[in-house]
Parts: C-alpha cells; sequence; structure tokens
C-alpha cells in the first residue's frame, strides 16, 4: 500500500497551522489584558469617563444616618406609659455538657444599643438627608428594684438517660437576663414602657402591597396617625427599630415559618412590610458591551473595571412561591424565605361523627398535634407559633377517642362536661410544643408568641363590644384586667412549661411574652375601619349602640410590628450570642 505524500494532503496540512494561530492568538489577547490592566492601574481615567457621561465625578458616596434613639414627646396623651413590674420567673437553661449543678443569683446587665434608622420608600415619611440631624436620646429610666437579681439553674452536665437535658430551653418572658453558654444575652424584654416616637413607622400602607384589606387601618378612612408613632423601650435595654438587612443576614438560606390563625397571619405581613423595606447594594457596568470584560476581570482574579462600576441601592421585592397550603415569600439575595401555615387550633381536627357527637360538627383531637402541620416542622429553622382565639368558636373536645366536652356545643341530657374551652386551649398548646420539642428530624428555634389581647369593652365581639375612638396607648391605673386574657394566657404558659419537661431533640424554645403588654394598646385595632367603603358607619347610633368593628387584629403600619422587632432580637441572642445588638 502507498502512503500519500503530506505536501499533497492540503487538509492534512491546515489543522496545525489552525492551533498555531488559536495559540498566538491567545497569547496577544493575553498580553493586551496584561497592558490593559497595568495601563488602567497606572492612569485611571474612568472617573474622567464617567464623569464625561454621567456627570458625576468620584464614587457614590451614601449619606450615613447616625444611630438615632427618640425621647418621650409631648403627645396628646401627656400620661406617663411605663408599665408596673410584672410578675417574676425564672429562666433556666438546660445544656448537656459539663458535670455540674449550680444555682447562682446574677445581677442583670444592661444592654444599651442605638436604633437603626432606615429611609422610607414613601417620600411624606422618609428622613430629611439633607438636615442630617441628630435627635436626643432619651433620659435614662427609673430602675426597677423588684426585677435587681435573677435564678439561672445551669444543668449542663447533669447525667440523665433522657437526652432532653440536651434542650435548650430559654423562657423568654423576660423575667431575668438569659445565659447561653455562659454568655449574657441581655434584658429583660417585657417590662418597660410605651414612648412616642416622632419619626413614626418604617413603613406605610402605601409603601406595602401585601397589607390586608382589613387591616389597612389609613387606607379605610380611619383619621388617626398618632398610634403609629408609639414604640416599646424595655426598662434595661433598648430594642433597635427593625433592620431588615440585619435580619436577612441572620436568616441567611434559612426559612421562617409563622403558625397559627388570622392574627399569625397579621404578623406575618407585618413582618413582610418590614423586609420589604430592605435595600441591596449591587454593582453594574453602565454599558452592556463592559459585560464580557466583567467575566474576564472574575477569571483573571483582579478588578481591571473598578472605575467603570456604578454601585446603587435598590428595593428587592420577594418572590411569592406559594399555593393555598401555604404562603412562601423568597428573598433572593439571601436566599430567605418567610412561610405562613394556617391552622386554628394547632391540634388534629375532624368533622366525622364520634358517640354522641354527629357529623359536620369540629371535633379537635387534644392530645393530636395538627397532621398538616407537622409533615413540614422539619423544613423550618424559626417558627413563630400562636394560636388562642379559635377556641371561643363552635368545637367538641376530644381525649383518648373520648368526649370530654365542647364549646357552643354540648346536648342536653349528655354527662357533664370535663374540659371548657380555657383547658382546651391549655393542653393544645402543650401537646402541639410536645410534638415539636420531641420531632426527630426538628433542630430549630420555636418562639411561642403569648395570647395575643383584644380590646372589645362593653360585650364580646359579636355582642356590641367597641374600642372606637381609642387614640393613644392605656397609661398607668387606667387598664381594666380582662379576666379571659389572664386565664388563656396563664393556661398557655402552663402548656408551654408542660412541653418543656417532655423535650426530647436538641431544638430551643422561647416564650415571646407579649400579652400584658399590648394590653395598654387599645388604640391599635382597626375598630370600626375595616374596609375602604366611604358610606360605612363609624360612630354610634342614636341608641347608643356601635358599629361593626375588629378590636382583635392590628392596624398595619401599628403596634404589631414591635412583635417583629421582638422576633429580630430574640434571634439575633440566638445566632450572635450578647453581640452588641447594634453591630
Amino acid at each position: 500500500m502507498t502512503l500519500a505524500s503530506p505536501k499533497g494532503n492540503g487538509k492534512m496540512v491546515a489543522f496545525p497551522r489552525g492551533l498555531t494561530s488559536i495559540a498566538a492568538s491567545v497569547v496577544i489577547l493575553a498580553m493586551f489584558l496584561i497592558f490593559a490592566s497595568w495601563f488602567l492601574v497606572s492612569f485611571p481615567i474612568g472617573s474622567a469617563i464617567r464623569g464625561y457621561f454621567y456627570g458625576v465625578d468620584g464614587k457614590i458616596v451614601l449619606p450615613a444616618l447616625k444611630n438615632v434613639d427618640y425621647s418621650y414627646s409631648n403627645s396628646s396623651s401627656g400620661s406617663n406609659l411605663e408599665l408596673p413590674t410584672m410578675s417574676s420567673n425564672s429562666s433556666v437553661v438546660v445544656n448537656n455538657e459539663k458535670a455540674q449543678v449550680s444555682i447562682r443569683s446574677v445581677e442583670k446587665d444592661s444592654m444599651a444599643s442605638e436604633s437603626n434608622v432606615e429611609p422610607s420608600s414613601s417620600g411624606k415619611d422618609s428622613v430629611d438627608l439633607k438636615n442630617n440631624a441628630t435627635l436626643e436620646k432619651p433620659t435614662e429610666l427609673p430602675k426597677l428594684s423588684s426585677r435587681a437579681t435573677e435564678k439561672t439553674a445551669d444543668m449542663s452536665g447533669f447525667p440523665s438517660s433522657n437526652t432532653s437535658e440536651r434542650n435548650s430551653v430559654d423562657s423568654a418572658r423576660g423575667d431575668s437576663d438569659f445565659h447561653f453558654d455562659g454568655y449574657s444575652l441581655g434584658c429583660d424584654l417585657y417590662n418597660g414602657k410605651w414612648f412616642y416616637d416622632p419619626q413614626g413607622p418604617s413603613y406605610t400602607n402605601n409603601s406595602c402591597p401585601i397589607i390586608t384589606q382589613m387591616q389597612n387601618c389609613q387606607g379605610n378612612g380611619r383619621p388617626d396617625k398618632e398610634y403609629e408613632h408609639w414604640r416599646w423601650k424595655p426598662s434595661k435595654c433598648d430594642l433597635p427599630r427593625f433592620d431588615a438587612k440585619k435580619f436577612l443576614e441572620l436568616m441567611r438560606g434559612k426559612t421562617l415559618a409563622f403558625i397559627g390563625d388570622s392574627v399569625a397571619r397579621n404578623q406575618m405581613e407585618s413582618m413582610l412590610c418590614l423586609l420589604w423595606q430592605a435595600s441591596i447594594y449591587t454593582l453594574k457596568l453602565p454599558v452592556s458591551w463592559l459585560n464580557p470584560l466583567f467575566h474576564i476581570e472574575q477569571f483573571l482574579g483582579f478588578e481591571i473595571l473598578e472605575q467603570w462600576y456604578v454601585r446603587e441601592w435598590i428595593v428587592e421585592v420577594p418572590q411569592n412561591r406559594g399555593n393555598k397550603r401555604m404562603q412562601r415569600w423568597h428573598f433572593v439575595s439571601t436566599s430567605v424565605m418567610i412561610v405562613r401555615l394556617w391552622s386554628s387550633w394547632l391540634v388534629r381536627e375532624t368533622t366525622e361523627k364520634i358517640d354522641f357527637a354527629p357529623e359536620g360538627v369540629t371535633k379537635l383531637h387534644l392530645d393530636a398535634p395538627d397532621d398538616k402541620l407537622m409533615e413540614f416542622i422539619p423544613n423550618f429553622d424559626v417558627i413563630v407559633i400562636s394560636s388562642g382565639h379559635w377556641f371561643a368558636k363552635q368545637s367538641v373536645y376530644v381525649l383518648n377517642n373520648e368526649i370530654v366536652g365542647g364549646q357552643l356545643w354540648w346536648p342536653n341530657g349528655s354527662p357533664p362536661m370535663k374540659v371548657n374551652n380555657v383547658d382546651a386551649f391549655g393542653i393544645s398548646v402543650g401537646t402541639i410544643l410536645s410534638a415539636i420539642l420531641t420531632h426527630p428530624n426538628y433542630t430549630g428555634l420555636t418562639i411561642v408568641r403569648s395570647f395575643s389581647p383584644d380590646h372589645y369593652e362593653g360585650g364580646a365581639w359579636n355582642t356590641g363590644g367597641s374600642c372606637t375612638g381609642k387614640e393613644k396607648p392605656l397609661a398607668i391605673g387606667e387598664l381594666v384586667e380582662n379576666g379571659f386574657t389572664n386565664i388563656m394566657h396563664e393556661k398557655q404558659v402552663s402548656g408551654f412549661e408542660h412541653a418543656v419537661k417532655k423535650a426530647t431533640n436538641k431544638s430551643k424554645l422561647q416564650l415571646m411574652d407579649i400579652t400584658e403588654v399590648f394590653s395598654y394598646r387599645h388604640d391599635g385595632h382597626p375598630g370600626p375601619y375595616r374596609n375602604p367603603d366611604p358610606n360605612k358607619i363609624t360612630k354610634r347610633g342614636p341608641d347608643g349602640k356601635p358599629p361593626p368593628q375588629d378590636c382583635l387584629h392590628w392596624c398595619m403600619p401599628g403596634p404589631i410590628d414591635t412583635w417583629n422587632e421582638l422576633v429580630l432580637e430574640i434571634i439575633r441572642r440566638e445566632f450572635e450570642g450578647n453581640r452588641n445588638s447594634s453591630s
């Protein structure tokens, strides 16, 4: 067989020449990029070019707002709104690593931090950056001697066959300093006063698009706005204004779930409105033809285009990825998910016939958690859970497959009830929290938001109760004790403590005790301003009867935003230990 000479085959000659050309091009391009990089570093012409095209010179410098706290202002109330001392309760921390048990008395530390001020996205509520004025901080609050010390049980190494003692359970009622791995995590968040903040809320009903219409008090025509300006100030530390960027950084890659009824939805929407104000600092190139050079810069590992960048803040809009079963809002920049799951009673609910309770009537199995809820628990890093108000609705109570009581349902001739609606609530709290604390695949933080007080005066929600005309918080001595609220709170705390004793996993549990604090905020409800109808009745009629109104849910913006300031502070303490809250 005769082989052809390479000289006579053009195709065989072209291939090595092509490789040579490509290699030469790569070398020339590399030399060009190296020269260009040296040239741009040695002779920065970017500012001059940017000045030519955009009329600016130098880097963009954002005006920095000082962290500001506000003193009590002369409002129309003129009242001293400092709350009286609440009941004492010890904080117990359990951590199974050391081999000793000690009980000690610790003086409380005052953790002072400054409030972070963010410009509102609404023009009328925005801070004047040009004036850059510094407001005076409030005067120091009088010290409360009755809460000067605490008792902390350190059971970190107590030998036990039950792994529940590895579970760190921090009761966040706030009667004492918290201790986590030996560090003080702050002061009592629930003993303090309401003070008037002239800056007002972080958002408006116009800057947040997801407010349920019934809680859009300004949009529904409520004429007063002072209720939006009152903020909570703990006695021995500061509760910073909600810092959306701080929250998203702490929760990076994590999921926060709000679980409960419509008041839980109210709180979830408040959280979204606060986060909706978060801005992201981004870099972009002014002209599209520079984009390929950006990728070359990333490949080389050093900046070529620094002088060309335009730096700006943009507001991140979360992506709605929810469905009818679960609302989900995703903040892409930090991969934070805000979730809401509906669960009216937090326990299993059926309608099938049981004994003398006919089909169709709601049966609550008080000893079984809500199945629809529990399957999602392992997916959450932080849970804010609450309930209570649905126990005023018709239902039948079942324990061990036996009917033991009911609400607005109990046939004549039936045996005496063993469990009423208040007892049923306490049992349900213990059931759901025990299920969470013993779930083998859950290691997150659970925050139990205590019972939210309503303010129906002169009757219940369906019997003429009213909160019309309330424009400022109650002052000391004006609070009228609500027996139902008090007993519901008591039963909830009892269920909380019952669940703590059953804990077996490594999750954390805290009680966010807002009940007494918010008993003073009768001004924060929609009242008759439940819809935008301009012809709605908002005053009492000639017979003195009030119009239909909502004195249970909370206006947005309004006092409910404080709940999420507390949530942020609890998360910060959990994730950062005793670092400065203003960092």
